[in-house]
């Protein structure tokens, strides 16, 4: 009797580049089906925060109401609270806690035009740690460039409240925590060596030159071979096998997707760092499975 987990290969996490905001990793020993898990998890199901109520008081500018509470929305918020609080949907402990206030009262008093960012934000002082990205309270810096909400002329008015809740992305895009998420199947490139001896010096250079991915494939000046330099970076194109075609070679090159090696990257809005964004998803997908495992009938699963 073979059951269920003999011989089951545990998945392996190779870290390659790892910053604030970027993360780049290769996820090996596993199938596609987990690899689009956990990149639709870390999309919308890493918990965030972002301003979920809008109550306007005053609004004098060019912008609706409506407007102006969708641009607050999108607002990223840094989100390292998120851990400690609760969603509208569930239990709050008392530690816990579920909104963060926020308000907006600035008036335009001059003949220039007013730029109201997210600097302009009174932030609540509660929680002082739930701020726009890059937030600094009544600062305009340029290069810092902070979040711009709306712009005001003389004598027009923009007074509000804001409430910040906890989320997911599944609910709204607000709650994204990622600019992109992707993963890429890794290449397998093999050469044929008998082919490519048929070609000439000249064949072999135009062959390396027409392929896009640059890096991919190098003529050999000392060996006169062509040789597979850096596979990671062919983007699978077709055009190396297209100008095998074109050459009278097909079969000159074989690429192949390994289904069980993938290259992920990963970059953060500014919410969370990428790394927590990672292991957060890794989290949530583990407990998905833990359910998934609780809900199946125990009992051995396999053949004689």
């Amino acid at each position: 009797m073979t059951t269920l987990g003999e011989n089951r290969r545990v998945p392996q996490v190779q870290i390659r580049v790892l910053r604030d905001d970027y993360c780049e990793f290769v996820l090996s020993d596993t199938d596609p089906s987990v690899a689009n898990a956990l990149r639709r998890i870390m999309l919308v199901e890493v918990p965030t925060i972002a301003i979920d109520l809008v109550e306007i008081e005053e609004n004098t500018t060019v912008l609706n109401d409506e407007f102006i509470a969708h641009r607050l929305g999108l607002i990223p918020l840094v989100s390292n609270a998120v851990y400690n609080m609760k969603g509208v949907f569930e239990d709050a402990g008392e530690e816990d806690f579920m909104d963060v206030e926020m308000s907006l009262n600035v008036k335009c008093t001059s003949e220039d035009t007013m730029d109201v960012t997210s600097n302009d934000l009174t932030l609540d002082v509660k929680h002082p740690e739930v701020h726009p990205v890059g937030y600094k309270q009544g600062d305009f810096d340029a290069l810092k460039r902070p979040i711009l909400l709306v712009k005001m002329r003389k004598n027009q008015e923009l007074r509000l409240r804001a409430v910040a809740r906890k989320g997911i992305g599944k609910d709204h895009a607000k709650w994204i925590p990622v600019a992109t998420v992707s993963f890429q199947y890794m290449p397998e490139i093999s050469i044929n060596r008998a082919l490519m001896d048929t070609l000439t010096e000249q064949e072999k250079e135009d062959w390396v030159d027409a392929t896009p991915s640059k890096g991919v494939f190098r003529y050999n000046n000392i060996t006169k071979q062509v040789e597979v330099d850096n596979a990671e970076l062919y983007q699978y194109d077709g055009e190396a096998l297209a100008k095998s075609e074109e050459l009278g070679k097909p079969g000159l090159v074989t690429i192949k997707e390994r289904q069980d090696i993938f290259i992920f990257r990963v970059e953060s809005t500014g919410v969370l760092k990428a790394e927590d964004v990672v292991l957060t998803a890794l989290e949530v997908l583990m407990r998905k499975l833990r359910n998934l495992q609780e809900a199946l009938p125990q009992q051995d699963v396999g053949a004689t």
